[in-house]
């Protein structure tokens, strides 16, 4: 079975400290892992991507891993504060100069820094 699967579920950091997640999948083309979370508005905000064992982050995150099926891609958030409780989703796509990345399976890790009630979810698209 295709999948994506991503650790940890959720975490409990403190504010200041550094936070790391992963991701891997299953499916034997796709060499492109992206990642976004979703905050407390419902906004999903872009936080970067790995293409094979490059990673591209977004400002405050480190991208690193391998993309490739049966490889791993950590996300880390440098430096948590308020604003970064959120659900935080990976997916897996297909790297290709000519088309747009296709649909995956989403699953998400839930990570807050505040006393507050989680809300697992999980998405496939």
């Amino acid at each position: 079975i295709n999948q994506v699967h991503q650790t940890t579920a959720d975490l409990y950091k403190n504010q200041g400290e550094l936070a790391k997640m992963e991701c891997s999948h299953s499916i034997s083309s796709y060499n492109r892992i992206l990642w976004y979370k979703q905050s407390n508005d419902r906004e999903f905000v872009y936080l970067g991507y790995l293409n094979v064992k490059t990673g591209y982050p977004e400002v405050g995150f480190d991208i690193e891993g391998d993309a490739s099926a049966g490889g791993t891609s950590t996300l880390t958030i440098k430096q948590l504060t308020p604003n970064s409780s959120a659900v935080y989703y990976c997916a897996s796509s297909l790297h290709s100069a000519s088309d747009l990345p296709l649909c995956s399976t989403k699953t998400s890790s839930l990570v807050y820094c505040r006393l507050i009630t989680p809300v697992l979810t999980s998405h496939c698209i």
